[in-house]
């Protein structure tokens, strides 16, 4: 994608404030502000537990941002009350994005998906990292127990509208691209970080990484 030219940049016009937005936008319903009920009700949790998948956000004390991708089998992330919930840190690849975040700045959001639901549920709160707590045990898997866990207390809860994923057809498999037309990962590594070795290998890697430390 290339910059805009001079002439294109003259004409960009940016919002910088709430009012702008509304005069753009509209105001915003009674009804929508109602929604977020602030805390884990039975549709919530209901939620929560067929949810296998929940993107984190968190940001750092400069104000820079992360969302990281959470996966579990359903059921893996605990609700421990209506104003509680755990999610299992599980191995990755130690960058520790969002815990360095969480530690520096506990605000975090969350968006929880269900396969084949386009509705999502947000949730908005402070974290901690948790490395010992009674529920630990709870969070193992294949009998290993998570070193660490996030622990979200909740201040914001409420479901979000289907309009997003039926716009991106993201459920739709016949509308997804063909896998064959993008490239591997291995061989965006070896292109990026210019590795004189096989993409192929690096795939092969990566592969036995993802299949053997889940856990």
């Amino acid at each position: 994608m290339t910059s805009p030219t001079v002439h294109e940049a003259a004409q960009i016009v940016t919002v910088t404030s709430e009012e702008g937005l509304r005069q753009v936008v509209g105001d915003v319903s009674e009804l929508v502000l109602r929604k977020d009920i602030g805390h884990l009700d039975e549709h919530a949790r209901a939620f929560v537990a067929a949810s296998p998948f929940v993107l984190l956000a968190t940001s750092g004390p400069d104000g820079t941002c992360d969302v990281s991708p959470r996966g579990e089998e359903p059921g893996g992330v605990l609700v421990l009350d209506d104003r509680t919930l755990v999610i299992p840190d599980r191995p990755g690849n130690r960058r520790l994005d969002s815990l360095r975040n969480i530690v520096a700045n506990p605000n975090v959001g969350l968006l929880f998906m269900v396969p084949g639901t386009e509705e999502t549920l947000r949730v908005n709160g402070r974290a901690q990292v948790v490395s010992r707590a009674p529920y630990m045990e709870r969070l193992s898997v294949r009998g290993k127990v998570p070193a660490l866990a996030i622990s979200v207390e909740v201040r914001e809860c409420f479901f979000h509208c289907s309009k997003a994923f039926r716009r991106s057809s993201l459920w739709r498999p016949e509308r997804w691209p063909d896998r064959e037309s993008l490239p591997t990962l291995g061989q965006i590594m070896k292109e990026q970080l210019n590795l004189d070795v096989p993409a192929e290998a690096i795939d092969d890697n990566l592969g036995a990484d993802a299949r053997d430390n889940l856990y």
